[in-house]
């Protein structure tokens, strides 16, 4: 006997029903919001098997999902240290930069800012390329040294200034041995000149007074390329340059 109009809407909306609670059956449940405290433990252990893209995956959840949680800033500086580590040194300076723009006064913020200065000296180019990241590296050495100055980083800061300064240095005295080589000593006079006023404490100065003095020779002026020699051959006896100096003082006798 043929079903009724009613009774097939009926049988319709039973067999719908029945499909739309089976696409619920089938569909997935929702993953459930993890505790801070086990996300934070997860991103740990992940960074110390060097997964840095699953490490920060967890520490990203703690800053987005428990944004209140003590262990949110930590984690921010650590989805930070993941790209450092990783070598990834421009995303690290942001994450660090954005971690130093909220918490400046954490207890670990000293330690943040010696891995964005870092971020910047690990970059740092041979002394023929640009220096603008050894420039970067020493301001933000100097602001831990100022802002955090009983950190247990300060004295590694100060350190790492020397070195930075000291490449600055180098890079001068390249520059003018180059235009030195190149016959012009005056251009050579000015960065070696510059490296004796700014730079008086860095390994290059035995050189740089070497240079100074024959740039002066060159230039005729050989009393003044004389007392050169002499301040080298006495205050670096025994450097190369000083010992240069020895020998260069005989043949102008």
């Amino acid at each position: 006997m043929a079903e009724s109009p009613a009774r097939l809407v009926q049988i319709s909306l039973a067999g719908l029903l029945l499909v739309a609670g089976g696409c619920g059956w089938l569909r997935p449940a929702p993953t459930p919001i993890l505790p801070a405290e086990e996300l934070y433990q997860i991103g740990e252990n992940e960074l110390q098997r060097k997964r840095y893209e699953d490490a920060r995956a967890s520490f990203k959840k703690i800053v987005e999902r428990h944004p209140n949680s003590s262990l949110a800033s930590r984690a921010r500086f650590l989805i930070g240290e993941a790209f450092y580590r990783e070598g990834e040194f421009e995303k690290a300076i942001k994450e660090f930069e954005t971690f130093m723009s909220f918490y400046p006064r954490h207890q670990i913020a000293d330690l943040v800012q010696y891995r964005l200065a870092m971020s910047y000296y690990d970059q740092l180019k041979p002394v023929e390329q640009d220096q603008g990241l050894t420039v970067k590296a020493i301001e933000q050495f100097k602001k831990l040294v100022k802002e955090y100055p009983e950190s247990r980083y300060a004295t590694d800061a100060l350190a790492k200034v020397d070195i930075c300064r000291g490449r600055l240095a180098q890079k001068e005295l390249w520059v003018a041995t180059y235009y030195f080589n190149q016959g012009n000593p005056g251009a050579a006079r000015q960065r070696l000149e510059l490296v004796l006023r700014d730079y008086p404490r860095t390994l290059v100065i035995p050189e740089t007074l070497y240079l100074l003095a024959e740039v002066n020779l060159r230039e005729g002026r050989t009393a003044d390329a004389l007392d050169l020699l002499r301040r080298l051959s006495a205050e670096f006896p025994f450097s190369e340059w000083g010992r240069r100096a020895v020998q260069r003082l005989q043949a102008q006798r």
